[in-house]
């Protein structure tokens, strides 16, 4: 049954009244409402809510805003984020800006997608190649932004019965684009680098030969560098494992080297030594100094994983590498195989065919 307490709050200078709702075989619930009749209304529904089966999450969708959501996550999870923390924040807030104030239940696939067709048509926050609209890989990147908070809300805290965005269509990428680096760019962009800053130049360095990811990389600790038996380990990356990655001599004698000069437990820390440097800035500079055009941070990981190709690694090789759970997202890199897998093809024929007169 419900019982209603009328209380005084300080905070607000006035009588409050808090619902308190006792069903056995059921959860409590409360809620406090500033109106008498406000308090006894939500009591009436609510108790008759749950007396037909209506579950605690479809109970708390209707009491919460996408607002309050993206605020409890900004606060409690997205610290707890290793990387991209400002482009997700950015991406939220153009949610809150758009269906903030819609709660949470009247949040469906309609909604959303209506939204992902805004998204689309919306000027373009950098526009280039003379697109001035965001392109459909930015705009999946927004839907999968809340689509991870609306999970939370389904896993962890029981807001939502179910994650609507998971009925919303994704649009098509085009992922034809691979641009990588031909070893003399490299070499190029290595000493571009190493004049700017030592550090930049070992950040590239080691994204160049194991394939990481920027955020992976800035957020390694010593603990995270075994020197004796040369390995990587990138805890949590984006997929959410653990990776462990062999370290070549080059670069471990650059490691030891750096090391000499560093106190704290970051490798890459900020001038408070607290947290990861940024060095986006620097290594577009870089880039503008030793006149590589068309060319992003993230293309590193294509020139490792492209190197890898071409030098007769198997895509289960370089997913294993790159730490992609399926072959799915190193197709692209098949065509640089094919001298690989025609050789391999050539030698199995060779072993099959060597009792048989041709």
């Amino acid at each position: 049954m419900a019982e209603i307490k009328k209380r005084f709050s300080k905070s607000k200078n006035k009588y409050t009244y808090t619902v308190s709702i006792r069903i056995k075989g059921y959860p409590s619930v409360n809620e406090t409402f500033d109106r008498i009749t406000d308090a006894k209304e939500w009591a009436s529904r609510t108790e008759a809510d749950i007396k037909r089966g209506i579950s605690l999450s479809e109970l708390e969708s209707r009491k919460h805003t996408l607002n309050e959501l993206i605020d409890r996550y900004i606060n409690v999870e997205l610290p707890k984020r290793n990387s991209d923390r400002e482009k997700f924040k950015m991406q939220l807030l153009w949610w809150k800006h758009k269906i903030g104030a819609y709660y949470l239940s009247n949040i469906n696939t309609a909604l959303l997608t209506q939204c992902k067709e805004e998204l689309l048509n919306e000027p373009s926050l950098k526009p280039k190649n003379g697109r001035t609209t965001r392109s459909e890989a930015t705009v999946n990147r927004y839907l999968a932004c809340l689509s991870i908070v609306l999970s939370t809300a389904v896993r962890d805290w029981e807001w939502l019965n179910e994650n609507p965005m998971f009925k919303v269509r994704k649009l098509k990428e085009d992922n034809a684009r691979i641009r990588f680096l031909e070893p003399e760019e490299v070499a190029r962009l290595l000493d571009a680098c190493k004049e700017s800053s030592y550090e930049l130049y070992l950040i590239v360095f080691i994204a160049l030969s194991t394939g990481a990811r920027y955020g992976e990389i800035l957020n390694l600790t010593w603990n995270n560098i075994d020197l004796d038996n040369n390995l990587f380990y990138f805890m949590d990356t984006k997929n959410g494992e653990n990776r462990g990655v062999p370290i070549t001599s080059r670069v471990k004698a650059e490691l030891e080297e750096y090391k000499k000069q560093r106190t704290t437990m970051l490798v890459f820390p900020d001038k408070t030594g607290t947290k990861p440097v940024d060095r986006r800035k620097g290594f577009r500079n870089a880039l503008k100094k030793c006149n590589i055009t068309n060319f992003h941070f993230h293309d590193l990981r294509h020139t490792a994983a492209s190197s890898l190709a071409m030098s007769g690694k198997t895509l289960s090789e370089i997913a294993e590498i790159l730490g992609h759970k399926t072959l799915a997202m190193v197709k692209r890199y098949s065509h640089l195989t094919k001298g690989h897998t025609a050789k391999v093809l050539e030698d199995m024929n060779s072993r099959l065919f060597s009792k048989v007169n041709m």
